[in-house]
């Protein structure tokens, strides 16, 4: 039995008429990648569930961002005049996100292989998907930080922003066209970033502050990459993607209120939040940009994966995630000083959204685990006496 029932009836049966669709054009994917993942799929026992490659993978991530919060917790460390983070650490980082890289596209072939591919097994990929959005933004920060040629807290929060923006668009085309087209970005960032972590390892974090031309710094190039890459390549393929769909009439959602509804959640999210740093009365983003960033990154998580259940069972979105009502209370407790003690208000608020995520996902897992027969981590069939 579910902790409790999120996935409606409609929804369990849209799951099961559900059919994986989705194009990935990316040369450095079709070319490299994709190859490089068959040949290590190879090497995995047929007894390992693909899911539990995922949740490994995630975890190598998550693992990161506790290495680096460990050593870096202010984002600080990377500035002159502060203790530096050891190179092992660097060393560390960008092998376990290229584990991680690896292991997200090694898990859908697992399934393949063994013949177990669910839609439990996409739901859960690109759920965790969605939530490893904020450890590997947070981790990479470490590599500027937020000294004189570092980046703002502020400036970063803004960029984290684009980053899960961009996420939400492949599945906001999803909803609307029935039809995930992978980004180009996330390759290219996942092989950079594990580059540049290795590069870093052996320079120095020194090199960071030396400008590339004239006055243009190398956290001027970290900036300019991901939202170029956005404004560039992101949202205008999906939008000229949603764009052909209606043109051939082949839209799921044929109003335009129905096709940007998805979008509601996210943007209030986006408002809340950034009342907050606007008019935090002890500046709570200066204070615990770290914190900040995984509250923010873990209820986008949970609205995102709300999307992604309703895109897959093909099911109207939910309108407001209930996630934001007790939010807007505590924002305004917030910037009003009501709560005088607003770094403890962050941290029992951040608490209860990574509480209130877990609960959620353990409980969907738990439900399409229980309508499919299946287990969630074992390729073993559950007793049913």
């Amino acid at each position: 039995m579910a902790l409790y029932e999120y996935v409606t009836q409609d929804q369990l049966a849209g799951f099961d008429k559900y059919k994986y669709s989705a194009v990935d054009s990316n040369p450095l994917s079709v070319y490299v990648m994709h190859p490089f993942w068959n040949f290590v799929v190879k090497f995995l026992p047929t007894w390992l569930a693909p899911n539990l490659i995922t949740f490994t993978g995630f975890m190598f991530l998550v693992l990161n961002f506790l290495m680096l919060a460990f050593y870096d917790f202010n984002f600080t460390a990377s500035a002159a005049g502060h203790e530096h983070v050891p190179s092992w650490v660097w060393v560390a980082a960008g092998i376990f996100n290229f584990l991680a890289y690896t292991l997200d596209g090694v898990d859908g072939k697992q399934a393949r292989r063994t013949n177990s591919s669910t839609p439990l097994g996409e739901l859960f990929d690109h759920g965790l998907d969605s939530w490893a959005c904020i450890f590997f933004v947070a981790t990479v920060y470490s590599i500027f930080g937020r000294g004189e040629s570092g980046v703002g807290v502020a400036t970063l929060y803004y960029i984290l922003w684009v980053v899960l923006f961009s996420f939400i668009l492949s599945h906001w085309e999803k909803y609307n066209t029935g039809i995930l087209f992978l980004p180009w970005g996330y390759d290219i960032s996942q092989v950079t970033i594990s580059l540049v972590y290795l590069v870093t390892a052996v320079v120095g974090v020194e090199t960071w502050y030396q400008p590339i031309l004239w006055s243009f710094l190398y956290r001027d190039l970290f900036t300019f990459m991901i939202i170029a890459c956005s404004f560039t390549v992101t949202v205008p393929m999906s939008l000229y993607n949603v764009l052909k769909g209606h043109r051939s009439n082949t839209l799921k959602h044929s109003s335009l209120y129905e096709a940007f509804l998805p979008f509601l959640s996210p943007v209030l999210l986006f408002v809340l939040s950034t009342i907050w740093v606007v008019f935090s009365p002890s500046n709570i983003l200066e204070l615990q940009p770290r914190i900040f960033y995984l509250m923010v990154g873990t209820a986008f998580a949970n609205v995102t994966c709300k999307l992604i259940v309703c895109q897959m069972s093909n099911t109207r979105c939910q309108a407001l995630s209930w996630l934001l009502l007790p939010m807007t209370p505590v924002v305004l407790l917030a910037v009003t000083g009501v709560v005088a003690n607003e770094i403890l208000l962050l941290y029992l608020w951040t608490a209860a959204v990574i509480l209130a995520h877990i609960h959620y996902g353990v409980s969907v897992v738990q439900q399409l685990s229980n309508h499919f027969s299946i287990l969630a981590f074992s390729l073993k069939k559950p007793n049913t006496d």
